[in-house]
């Protein structure tokens, strides 16, 4: 059984967890906290997000994160938080993610129109949120968690891309997105679900070395080692749109590879700012000038001969 709290430091509000805060990145403030937090005195004047007295420190997982505390037109103050620390909630709440996910994706369902998930799947996850208000700092605390059952899966699960597909095409962001990923170590890689169409990174932190590639499939791409970076240990990953054909998953490789090629050393003779001890271990990368002579040539052999007949001499 769950032991209450004893390290309390500052006023405290026990939210439900809900999509508000996972998916809205916001919440609304209940009236009965705007004492004990000094709300009005400190964000009366805080209309929009612009405005910089909204600003306020939130704490996480030993992480800080920047959020902001506005009052909307309806006199509601809200308590809003970036995207990055609604994601490492996700991570930790997983259960109740997984149960909006799921309601969402039956809504579209006749068959589920008078079913409420809340009571077909019964359970509650709390944060605890605490305010300092004299230097507009909010502390969470994830005290109240629902174990999933299977908890692993789950994890993987959220971790994977996808989620964020499935939000993405509720949400309606299907025409071009781009779903990127943290780095992870490399242990990690067999546990990927489904990642498909993918341009990677692979990092060896040991050498001071770095690649990149794309693929079809990430795990079969790492069925062997990469000869080029034979020691790596950490990887990542951007899953590009599904509509992308091969020839354009290679050009956006090739733009990467240049681009990385700029900052970090490398043994193909491109001129690089050489912003850290890191080296790039592409063989793929060219010097502009080579590319010149290819596209060159290619120019060349693409265009047709014209023959023009001037009297009795052809002129070629």
């Amino acid at each position: 059984m769950k032991l209450e709290r004893k390290n309390i430091q500052f006023p405290l509000w026990r939210k439900k967890v809900d999509k508000s805060i996972l998916e809205g990145n916001e919440t609304p403030i209940p009236k009965f906290l705007w004492a004990l937090w000094d709300i009005e005195n400190l964000f009366r004047n805080c209309r929009s997000k612009k405005n910089t007295d909204s600003f306020i420190r939130v704490y996480f997982s030993e992480k800080e994160f920047i959020g902001q505390i506005v009052i909307k037109k309806n006199r509601q103050y809200k308590l809003i938080i970036p995207s990055q620390l609604a994601d490492e909630l996700k991570k930790v709440y997983v259960m109740t993610f997984m149960r909006e996910i799921e309601s969402r994706l039956r809504s579209s369902k006749p068959k589920y129109k008078d079913t409420k998930i809340e009571e077909e799947i019964p359970f509650w996850e709390f944060l605890d949120i605490e305010f300092d208000s004299k230097n507009k700092a909010a502390y969470f605390n994830a005290h109240y968690v629902q174990k999933p059952m299977y908890f692993e899966l789950f994890k993987e699960i959220i971790n994977s891309h996808i989620l964020t597909d499935i939000e993405y095409k509720l949400d309606g962001k299907i025409d071009f997105k781009i779903i990127k990923k943290d780095w992870r170590p490399k242990k990690e890689l067999k546990n990927e679900l489904g990642t498909k169409n993918v341009i990677y990174n692979l990092i060896d932190t040991i050498n001071k070395e770095i690649y990149i590639g794309e693929s079809e499939s990430l795990i079969e791409r790492f069925s062997g080692e990469r000869n080029e970076i034979k020691n790596w240990n950490f990887y990542r990953f951007d899953s590009l749109p599904k509509g992308l054909t091969k020839k354009q998953r290679l050009e956006i490789e090739r733009l990467i590879i240049r681009t990385f090629a700029s900052f970090f050393k490398n043994d193909k003779g491109i001129m690089s700012m050489e912003v850290s001890d890191y080296k790039l271990k592409n063989k793929k990368n060219r010097p502009l000038s080579f590319w010149f002579k290819i596209n060159h040539l290619r120019k060349i052999r693409s265009t047709p001969f014209k023959i023009i007949i001037k009297g009795a001499n052809p002129v070629i």
